[in-house]
C-alpha cells in the first residue's frame, strides 16, 4: 500500500514553532494532542525522531504522523524564485 501524499500548508510566518504546525496541518487536535504525540515518539521532521514542540519549522522542512505528512510551505501569495 502506498503512502498518502505530502500535504502542503502555507505558514504566513517563519520559522513556526513544531507543536504549532501540528495544529495547523491538521496532525493534532489541539496543543494537548501536539503534546501526547510528541511525547509518544509519533512525530518525526524531515525523517528524524523529533519530540520538541519549540523545535523551529522552515519551509521546505515536512512533519510526519504515522502515514500522514505535511511540509511547511510559503503562502501562495509569496513570490518564488
Amino acid at each position: 500500500m502506498s503512502r498518502p501524499p505530502i500535504q502542503d500548508v502555507p505558514v504566513a510566518q517563519h520559522p513556526i514553532r513544531l507543536g504549532q504546525f501540528l495544529k495547523l496541518a491538521g496532525l493534532a487536535e489541539d496543543g494537548g494532542h501536539a503534546r501526547e504525540l510528541l511525547d509518544a515518539g509519533q512525530v518525526q521532521v524531515n525523517g528524524r525522531p523529533e519530540a520538541r514542540r519549540g523545535a523551529q519549522l522552515r519551509p521546505g522542512d515536512v512533519v510526519a504522523v504515522g502515514d500522514l505528512r505535511a511540509r511547511v510551505a510559503q503562502p501562495s501569495n509569496a513570490a518564488s524564485t
